[in-house]
């Protein structure tokens, strides 16, 4: 009696001021957020502890019984805790004194344990165990206990509950596991860190066949199927038995990981990584391949003309190069690039041995053979200054890839590439919702996570322009409106600032469209000055070009940072017609339970759910979207960048099969190129420049770099997408103007220098009317003429160089490039 009142007592005091476990009946575990394709593919997935909640009558009977058999045979018979086994357990305590000390607890137990007690050995935390697990067990049945019990139990390779485990070691489904697979993880609670499957395998190996021993013991197997499934090997996906799930699934890449960071800020990163949100993307698969590749392309195209090896940085021990399992197991441990497919994937590779006229290599996962020698040729190094001996060293990691034949895609030999140290960004997004279809961040995600399309604040250079271009024609002028182009001076707090055009010419009088074509410098600064900087800045703040943008003349050359992921958006609105645009890189984002809890495209259906709507008709869709230009004015400027790609500064390097418009950008001293350009439903941005800014040199320009990027991708974008001439807003008519005087022409006007100008019915249009920006124009300016003569001339190092005639001091007082 003494002894059960004392007992009594203990459990009294113990059993106050517990945490609650009703809340248990509500249990909402942190679970995976997985992020889909449009086509439902999915593509990546986020987690602190990777997680996949699954109900207990979706759990296989026998994956059950394998859990029951290694940790509660008689979990289905004792009311939360086994009296029987705790007194074993105290008495092999005894009989060890203290070193043997097993914890004897039942599933309910642990399952207290895991959600509202600490891990720590004390009897006190034993006595609350057993408490809690008496009074679950009067709350849930046994079904709902085990549910609790194998989603949130810890398996190792950060893997919580038995769906994620079966998924992470064997690449499975529950349905699809064997009993002796199940057995496997089954065997996992006691200690996961004691029972890897490869450094620990026999120990895991014992473990198993005990578990498959206690099933066959209890009931759960034969002994027929006992002796089978006991026979087997541990197999599993660290041990490359399986293929990984992760390997299944496209790498990690720019597009996903700015998922995360932006549903992170907008839901919370508690919420992102443990709340089970499903995220469909506004990613196009194949288009993200072809974006990628372009960009890659030019930026490897430009480093590799640069002449340089730098490698990838990482050298292998010597020690490890004289066996190939050695360097094999060391060089899969090296942290470089392995994402990038251009022209074929590219392998991690050591340098074994160098000779005068080939290199022998060890290739990540390629075995050397006849038809395939891992070599590398002198040929292939032709466009470095130095030979093998004196540019590599043996143990040098590199990166290779198959060079192939163009007729029949034989093998040709193996090929030495680098990671280029200039960078880019590339976007893609559809005009009309914003919905980016591709993005690249830079060459390789794995060698910089850095995002230069939505993080990296670069100066858009003359990208910028139509931004002045859009104000002045919202505010009176027309694309026939004539601006001064001649030398301007500005006294600055820095000094005296003359910028010039990039050709080092003045044009005097001419009209927008042609400044705009041209990417005439000194008209934008006039035009900027004549409608002013606070309404050019008014307008780069609602395009979302800039939060807030500094109203000085400078900056109408683009000389403010910004992103490209903002330019990209922006010239979206342009292209359909001045109506604002949200850019998006997700569809829908679904909570745990499948409820919408974002979805970007806020329009109403208005008569979705009207069966009677005629077959030929499509329901009405009712917007509200913001119209942040007139409509006549976002067609203007098209038209006026349509002239940038037909005849400007971008027409030798782009040339698609429908209408195109856009704007070259080239930054002081080429730090930063960019393009940006939209067809009727695709806009895409490219800028490229190095992280720390430096000079591109002489040949690097928007069209040259950038143009080739946009022309790559359109190419397919518009055979995929297709394109219409720009739609023509009403309200409107055409006049036949002089592109390069800006006079009215007649009707009938035909010839390269007659273009169609769209203007407002009902406007008083002022023909040769010439605006200056409050800038006077030199007497002595020596103005450019067409079919100017040029001279060739010896310079001092005795290159051929061809020269103008004499500048007057209106042609070299000016200086500094956008």
């Amino acid at each position: 009696m003494v002894v059960a009142l004392s007992i009594g007592a203990i459990f009294h005091i113990y059993g106050k001021d517990l945490p609650s476990h009703e809340s248990l009946a509500n249990y909402t575990p942190p679970t995976i957020s997985r992020i889909y394709s449009g086509e439902g593919k999915i593509i990546d997935e986020f987690a602190q502890e990777r997680r996949l909640f699954t109900p207990a009558e979706d759990i296989p009977d026998m994956v059950k019984q394998a859990f029951i058999s290694a940790e509660d045979k008689n979990f289905y018979r004792h009311s939360g805790y086994d009296a029987r086994g705790i007194a074993a357990a105290i008495v092999e305590a005894a009989k060890s004194r203290g070193k043997d000390v097993r914890g004897a607890s039942t599933i309910t137990q642990q399952v207290m344990k895991n959600f509202l007690l600490s891990g720590d050995r004390r009897i006190e935390r034993k006595i609350k165990e057993i408490i809690l697990a008496t009074r679950i067990e009067e709350t849930l049945n046994k079904e709902d206990i085990l549910e609790l019990y194998m989603n949130e139990i810890f398996l190792g390779q950060n893997s919580y509950g038995v769906t994620a485990a079966a998924q992470t070691y064997f690449n499975k489904t529950l349905t699809e596991l064997a009993p002796h697979e199940a057995a496997f993880l089954a065997s996992m609670p006691k200690a996961p860190s004691n029972y890897h499957p490869v450094r620990e395998k026999e120990r895991l190996l014992d473990r198993r066949n005990f578990v498959l021993r206690e099933m066959k013991e209890n009931g759960y197997i034969t002994a027929d199927e006992y002796e089978t499934e006991v026979a087997l090997p541990l197999r599993s996906v660290q041990n490359g038995d399986f293929i990984a799930y992760r390997a299944t699934l496209p790498p990690r890449d720019y597009f996903t990981d700015e998922i995360r960071r932006q549903l992170s800020e907008d839901f919370g990163e508690g919420e992102f990584f443990s709340g089970g949100l499903n995220v469909r993307a506004t990613i196009d698969p194949q288009m993200q391949v072809i974006g990628s590749a372009a960009l890659r392309r030019q930026l490897e195209k430009y480093d590799r003309g640069r002449g340089g090896w730098r490698g990838t940085g990482k050298t292998l021990p010597a020690e490890v190069l004289a066996d190939e399992s050695s360097w094999r197991e060391a060089l899969a441990n090296v942290e470089v690039a392995r994402d990038v497919d251009l022209d074929g994937k590219w392998y991690p590779a050591v340098v074994l041995e160098i000779q005068d006229q080939q290199m022998k290599l060890g290739i990540e996962d390629v075995e050397s053979t006849e038809a395939e020698p891992s070599v590398i040729p002198r040929d292939d190094i032709g466009w470095l200054p130095k030979d093998f001996q004196n540019t590599f060293k043996v143990g040098d990691v590199v990166h290779v890839r198959r060079m192939t034949s163009d007729e029949d895609g034989s093998f040709v030999r193996w090929t030495l590439r680098q990671v280029p140290q200039v960078q880019g960004g590339f976007v893609a997004m559809d005009v009309n919702s914003g919905r980016v279809i591709t993005m690249q961040g830079g060459f390789s995600y794995q060698n910089s996570v850095f995002n230069r399309a939505t993080q990296a604040k670069r100066q858009p250079g003359s990208s910028f322009k139509p931004f002045v271009y859009a104000s002045a024609l919202d505010s009176g002028y027309s694309p026939a409106t004539i601006v001064v182009d001649a030398p301007i001076e500005i006294n600055t707090p820095q000094g005296l600032w003359r910028p010039k055009n990039s050709s080092n010419k003045f044009y005097g009088p001419t009209p927008l469209r042609t400044g705009i074509e041209r990417s005439r410098n000194l008209m934008t600064i006039r035009l900027a000055q004549e409608v002013g900087m606070d309404v050019v800045a008014g307008y780069a703040e609602r395009f979302g070009v800039y939060d807030h943008m500094g109203s000085y003349l400078a900056n109408s050359l683009g000389s403010e940072e910004t992103t490209l992921y903002k330019m990209v958006a922006a010239y979206a609105m342009f292209a359909n017609g001045g109506e604002r645009v949200e850019p998006t890189l997700v569809d829908r984002v679904q909570d745990r339970y499948g409820k919408t809890v974002y979805a970007h495209d806020p329009r109403e259906c208005v008569d979705c759910s009207d069966p009677n709507i005629p077959s030929h008709r499509s329901p009405k869709i009712v917007s509200d979207r913001e119209r942040v230009m007139d409509a006549i004015t976002a067609y203007q400027l098209t038209s006026m960048m349509k002239g940038v790609v037909d005849r400007g500064t971008a027409s030798r390097a782009i040339d698609l099969p429908v209408p195109v418009a856009g704007k070259t950008g080239t930054t002081n001293e080429a730090r930063d190129v960019w393009f940006i350009g939209f067809t009727s439903n695709i806009v895409a941005g490219c800028y490229i420049g190095y992280d720390q800014p430096r000079p591109m040199g002489r040949s690097a320009y928007g069209s040259s770099m950038c143009g080739p990027v946009f022309q790559e991708f359109m190419t397919e974008a518009v055979a995929k997408f297709g394109g219409t001439d720009f739609a023509i807003p009403p309200g409107g008519h055409f006049i036949n103007i002089d592109r390069f005087s800006g006079a009215r022409l007649p009707d009938d006007a035909t010839g390269d220098y007659v273009v169609a100008e769209y203007f407002r019915d009902g406007e008083d249009t002022i023909f040769g009317y010439i605006f200056d920006g409050g800038f006077a124009m030199g007497d002595d300016l020596d103005l450019y003429q067409a079919g100017e003569t040029v001279q060739e001339v010896t310079t001092s190092t005795g290159q051929k160089a061809k020269v103008g005639r004499k500048a007057t001091f209106g042609s070299i007082s000016s200086g500094g490039l956008y």
